[in-house]
C-alpha cells in the first residue's frame, strides 16, 4: 500500500512541473544558443550545430574565375623551358579528350613561363614572380599542386568546383554550409557574394554557382552590387514605413501558406526580415573609408573603389568578422588563350597584394586560425601552346588533369606543400585531389562530416560530395 500512495505522489501535477523545469530549461538555453535547432522542414535534419569540434568557423573563398595558369604561378617546370617548342609526347598527353579549341591543331608545341620563379619560406616553395606579396606569405599558406577535375570546359567545370555536380539546380557550398551550420549574425545572410572584374579575358559567372539549389531559400548567396550600394533597395523610400509594410506582407504571406502549405513562402517571410535587419548592419560594414591608414596601406588604394579586387577582400574580412558564415568573392578575367605573358601581368597586379594582405590582415586580428581562405579557379591550364607560339607570346588551353591552389587558416598546415605533378606539368605523380576530395575536407575543417551531411530531395539523398569524396588529412593540421 504504501508502495502505491508514493507513486501516487509522484504523478501529481506539483512534481510533474518540477521535473519537467529542467528539461524545459534546457530547451530554453539550446534555442537561444541556437535559434534554428528546433526549426527542421520536412526533409532536412535539425542544423546549427557541427558534427565535431570545427577548426574553421567561417570560409573566404577567393575565386579566380577562369582558371588561372599553375605554370606561371605555383608548379614551377624548368624541364619545359628547355623543351620548347618541342611537341607534347603522346606517351605523356595519353589519349586526354581536348577541347574543340586545340583538337584542331597539328602539333602541340610544349612551353614554359615566360617568368622566373624562386624559393619562398620554410617549405621552399617555388613562387613566380608575378605574386610577390603571395610568396611573402609561403609560410602562411598551403599550396596544393595536385587538384584535378573531370570537366574540361569552363560551365560544367565552375558548376562542380562551386556545387559539386556539373549540372546545375544543385546547392553550392556556401548553401550547404549555410544549412548545415546556420548563421552567427541574425542580421547578416550566412552566405555572401561578391563580384570583381579583372584586366584579361573573363568567363561570366551566373547565379546558380551561388545557388540554394533544393534547400530552402534562406540559404542562397545574397549577392553584393560592385556599385556604391552594394545592397540595392535596401533603405527606406521617403513616406514609406518599411516595418507596417512588412508586418501586413507577412500577414499575407501567412495566409498564403495556410492554404498552401509552401515552405517556400516562410523562406520568403525570412528573406524580407533579414532585409529589414540588414538596414542597419550593412550600411556601416561596407563603408571602407573609415578603416584606418594603415589597413588601406596594406590592401592598396584600390580598396577604396567600389567593386575592385581589393575592395571586396576587405570586405570579405569585414564580413567574415562579423559573423557571415561564408564569403564568396568571383574576380572575372583569368581565360588566357592567347596573350598570356601580357594578360596574366595585369591579372596578377589585381589580385597578389590584397590576397596576402586577407591573410595578414585575419592573422593579426587572430582570425586566421578560424576562418578558412581558399585561393583557386576551376581548372590549371595546358604546359602546350594554344596558337601560333612564338618566344614573347603564348597562349594556353583548358587542362583538367593537375592545376593548383592555395589555402590557409582555418585548420589548413602552414608552409606545406602538398600533391606533385610530373615534370612536364600534365598528369599528377603525387597525391591527387579531386574536387569531391576537396569538398569533403572543407567540410571537415568546418566540423561536418560530408557523409552526413544531406538533404532528401525527390527521394534520393544528396550531399554536396555526391557519392564519392574523402577528407586529405596531408594538409589539415
Amino acid at each position: 500500500m504504501k508502495e502505491l500512495i508514493e507513486n501516487r505522489l509522484n504523478i501529481n501535477r506539483r512534481h510533474f512541473l518540477g521535473k519537467a523545469a529542467v528539461g524545459i530549461g534546457s530547451l530554453a538555453l539550446g534555442s537561444l544558443l541556437v535559434p534554428d535547432l528546433f526549426s527542421g522542414k520536412a526533409g532536412e535534419v535539425p542544423v546549427g550545430l557541427p558534427h565535431f569540434a570545427p577548426k574553421a568557423k567561417r570560409i573566404i573563398y577567393l575565386f579566380q574565375n577562369g582558371a588561372p595558369s599553375q605554370l606561371e604561378s605555383f608548379d614551377y617546370k624548368p624541364a619545359l623551358i628547355q623543351m620548347a617548342g618541342q611537341d607534347l609526347p603522346e606517351s605523356i598527353r595519353g589519349g586526354q579528350r581536348l577541347t574543340g579549341m586545340t583538337s584542331g591543331q597539328k602539333s602541340f608545341p610544349l612551353v614554359g613561363s615566360k617568368f622566373a620563379f624562386q624559393q619562398y619560406g620554410s617549405s621552399g616553395a617555388w613562387i613566380s614572380e608575378l605574386f610577390p606579396h603571395i610568396a611573402s606569405i609561403a609560410d602562411d599558406i598551403c599550396i596544393v599542386r595536385s587538384m584535378h577535375t573531370e570537366a574540361i570546359n569552363h560551365d560544367p567545370a565552375l558548376t562542380f568546383m562551386q556545387t559539386g555536380a556539373q549540372q546545375g539546380n544543385r546547392p553550392s557550398m556556401g548553401a550547404w554550409l549555410s544549412y548545415g551550420l546556420g548563421s552567427e549574425n541574425q542580421n547578416l545572410p550566412a552566405f555572401c557574394v561578391l563580384l570583381s572584374r579583372g584586366k584579361g579575358n573573363g568567363q561570366g559567372v551566373y547565379s546558380k554557382l551561388w545557388s540554394n539549389g533544393f534547400l530552402d531559400a534562406t540559404h542562397q548567396g545574397v549577392l553584393f552590387s560592385s556599385g556604391d550600394n552594394p545592397i540595392l533597395y535596401l533603405n527606406d523610400r521617403d513616406g514609406v514605413d518599411r516595418r507596417a509594410m512588412l508586418d501586413k506582407l507577412s500577414e499575407l504571406n501567412h495566409l498564403g501558406f495556410e492554404e498552401s502549405g509552401d515552405p517556400e513562402i516562410t523562406a520568403k517571410i525570412a528573406q524580407y526580415e533579414m532585409a529589414y535587419r540588414m538596414q542597419t548592419a550593412v550600411p556601416e560594414l561596407t563603408d571602407l573609408s573609415r578603416e584606418p591608414d594603415h589597413i588601406i596601406k596594406m590592401y592598396g588604394p584600390e580598396c577604396l573603389v567600389p567593386g575592385t579586387y581589393a575592395a571586396n577582400a576587405l570586405l570579405a574580412r569585414k564580413l567574415s568578422e562579423s559573423g557571415v558564415r561564408f564569403v564568396q568573392l568571383y574576380h572575372q578575367g583569368w581565360d588566357q588563350h592567347d596573350n598570356l605573358p601580357g594578360e596574366m601581368v595585369g591579372q596578377a597586379r589585381d589580385v597578389d597584394r590584397a590576397s596576402a594582405a586577407l591573410i595578414k590582415d585575419l592573422k593579426q586580428r587572430g582570425l586566421l586560425d578560424e576562418t578558412l581562405v581558399i585561393w583557386g579557379g576551376e581548372f590549371g591550364r595546358t604546359n602546350y601552346c594554344q596558337g601560333n607560339f612564338t618566344k614573347d607570346n603564348y597562349g594556353r588551353d583548358h587542362h583538367p588533369r593537375a592545376y593548383s591552389i592555395w589555402m590557409a587558416g582555418g585548420g589548413i598546415k602552414p608552409g606545406v606543400v602538398y600533391g606533385e605533378t610530373d615534370e612536364l606539368g600534365y598528369n599528377i605523380v603525387k597525391d591527387p585531389v579531386h574536387i569531391n576530395d576537396f569538398h569533403a575536407t572543407v567540410l571537415q575543417l568546418c566540423g561536418l562530416d560530408h557523409e552526413k551531411l544531406v538533404y532528401k530531395h525527390l527521394g534520393r539523398r544528396y550531399r554536396l560530395t555526391d557519392v564519392a569524396g574523402k577528407v586529405v588529412p596531408g594538409i589539415i593540421t
